[in-house]
C-alpha cells in the first residue's frame, strides 16, 4: 500500500506535534484540558495542513478514549447516529470512555445533517471535533457553535517546516532508501505556504521525479519539478489555494481575461461554488471597497444567487461577477482604514467614550453628566458641527485616507469642507 509521506509523518504523539503552541504550548488551553482531563466539544478552525485531524487524533490518545473519524463529504446522518448511542452506552457525561467524534470538513454539513449532532453534543454522550477551513460563524449552525469552543489554528512557521522538513528526511524509511541532501529550502517553504501537509507532498513529488538516488534538493529542482507536474494545481490536491490566489490577483489586477480563466479552472476543478463566491464577495470590499460600492451588492448577490442555482447554470453568475470586479476601478482605503484602527486599539486599550457622546438612558446618568455637550448635527447648516468624536488621547488621529479614484475624490471634497484642519483632508 502506498501510504503517502504526510501520512506515514503524521505524529503519534502530542511532543512530536509541531506548530500551534498557543495551543499546546506550556500555557495551552489543550495543555490545560490535558491536565484535567476534562474535553469539551470544539470546532478547529483552519487552514490546510496545520494540524486539525493530527490535534484530534492525539487528543484522543491522550483521553484515552474511542476515535471515530468521519468526512462530512461521505458521511450522513445514520453514521452520526450510530456513534451517538455507541456514545449513550459508554457512561455519561465526560466518562474517559466518552467517544470522540472527528468531523472534517464539518463546514459541507447540510443543517440537518448538523442538527443531528445537537443531542449527544449537549448531552455529553459523545465529544465532537469539527475541522473546518471556513469561517465557522458562517457554516456552522448556530444551535451547534453555541455548544462548542473554538480554536483557530494558525500557518506553520517557516521554522517549523523546517524542522518537519528534517524530521522527514531523518526518520522516513523510505526517503532513507535514497542519498537525500537538503541544500535550500526556500522554495519547498514557499510553495507550502504554511502547509506541513502541502510541504510533505511537495518534498515527496520532487523526491520520485528524479531517476537517480542521489538528490541534491535546492530551488532550482523544486521549482523545475512544480512547473514540470501541473496535475498538482486541482481540486482534488493540496494546491487548489493556488489557484484561488490567482483569481484574485488577476481580478485585483483588472485583467478579466486571467481572471475568467482561473475561475474557469476552478469550476472544472469541481470547486465548491459558495467557496469561490465568498472569495468574490471579499475581494469586492477588501479591493474594490469604496472606489465602486455597487461591487459588494453585486458580489453578495452572487453570493446568494449561486447557492439557490447552484452549477452548471451558476458559472454564467460567477463569470459575471469576476469580470464586473476585475473591470472595476480599484481602493483597499477601507480595508486600510479598518486595520489601521485595529492596530491602535491594540496599542491604546480600551479607552473612555467622552463624556457627551455616552447614552443616558437613565436618570442617574443624566445626573452623571452622561451626554451633556453633545451637539445634535440636524441642528446645524448642513447638518453639520464641529466637536470632537475620539477619544482625547487620540484625537486626531487619521485611520481612513480616500484613494485617487473618482468616487474617493468627491469624498475626499465632502470630508474637507468638515474636517480640512482636524485631520488634513
Amino acid at each position: 500500500m502506498n501510504i503517502p509521506l504526510a501520512e506515514r509523518m503524521r505524529p503519534k504523539k502530542l511532543a512530536d506535534y509541531c506548530g500551534q503552541q498557543h495551543l499546546i504550548g506550556p500555557n495551552g488551553s489543550f495543555k490545560q484540558m490535558i491536565k484535567s482531563g476534562v474535553f469539551p466539544s470544539i470546532i478547529l478552525w483552519g487552514p490546510p495542513g496545520t494540524g486539525k485531524t493530527t490535534l484530534a487524533q492525539l487528543l484522543a490518545f491522550e483521553k484515552k478514549c474511542p476515535f471515530y473519524h468521519i468526512s462530512a463529504v461521505n458521511a450522513g446522518v445514520k453514521e452520526i447516529r450510530d456513534i451517538i448511542h455507541k456514545g449513550e452506552n459508554s457512561g455519561g457525561l465526560f466518562n474517559e470512555k466518552t467517544p470522540i467524534l472527528f468531523i472534517d470538513e464539518i463546514h459541507r454539513f447540510s443543517k440537518s445533517q448538523q442538527d443531528s449532532l445537537l443531542n449527544g453534543v449537549e448531552k455529553g454522550t459523545i465529544t465532537l471535533i469539527g475541522a473546518t477551513t471556513e469561517n465557522p460563524s458562517f457554516e456552522v449552525i448556530n444551535a451547534l457553535l453555541s455548544r462548542c469552543q473554538i480554536y483557530i489554528l494558525n500557518p506553520l512557521e517557516n521554522k517549523e517546516l523546517k524542522k518537519i522538513l528534517k524530521k522527514a528526511l531523518e526518520r522516513d524509511d523510505i526517503l532513507k532508501e535514497n542519498d537525500i541532501s537538503l541544500v535550500e529550502t526556500d522554495a519547498l517553504i514557499e510553495f507550502a505556504g504554511g502547509d506541513a501537509r502541502k510541504l510533505l507532498s511537495l518534498l515527496e513529488l520532487v523526491v520520485n521525479s528524479q531517476k537517480t538516488k542521489k538528490i541534491k534538493l535546492t530551488n532550482n529542482l523544486v521549482f523545475e519539478t512544480v512547473q514540470s507536474k501541473t496535475v498538482l494545481f486541482d481540486k482534488n490536491g493540496d494546491f487548489h489555494y493556488d489557484i484561488t490566489s490567482a483569481l484574485i490577483k488577476s481580478i485585483r489586477g483588472s485583467d478579466p481575461n486571467a481572471a475568467i480563466y482561473w475561475l474557469a479552472r476552478m469550476i472544472e476543478a469541481g470547486e465548491e461554488i459558495t467557496f469561490i463566491a465568498r472569495r468574490l464577495l471579499i475581494l469586492a470590499s477588501e479591493d474594490i471597497g469604496l472606489a465602486n460600492p455597487t461591487a459588494l451588492v453585486l458580489a453578495n448577490s452572487t453570493f446568494q444567487a449561486v447557492k439557490n442555482v447552484g452549477f452548471p447554470e451558476g458559472r454564467i453568475i460567477l463569470g459575471q461577477c469576476a469580470i464586473y470586479l476585475a473591470t472595476s476601478q480599484k481602493s483597499n482605503s477601507s480595508y486600510k482604514a479598518i486595520n489601521s484602527a485595529i492596530e491602535k486599539v491594540k496599542d491604546t486599550g480600551n479607552l473612555q467614550v467622552p463624556i457627551h457622546l455616552r447614552n443616558s438612558p437613565t436618570k442617574l446618568m443624566k445626573e452623571l453628566g452622561f451626554g451633556d455637550g453633545y451637539k445634535y448635527p440636524h441642528d446645524f447648516e448642513n447638518q453639520f458641527t464641529d466637536q470632537d468624536f475620539l477619544p482625547k488621547e487620540i484625537d486626531g488621529n487619521k485611520f481612513y485616507e480616500p484613494a485617487n479614484n473618482t468616487k474617493e475624490e468627491n469624498i475626499r471634497k465632502f470630508l474637507q469642507t468638515r474636517w480640512r484642519d482636524k485631520y488634513n483632508y
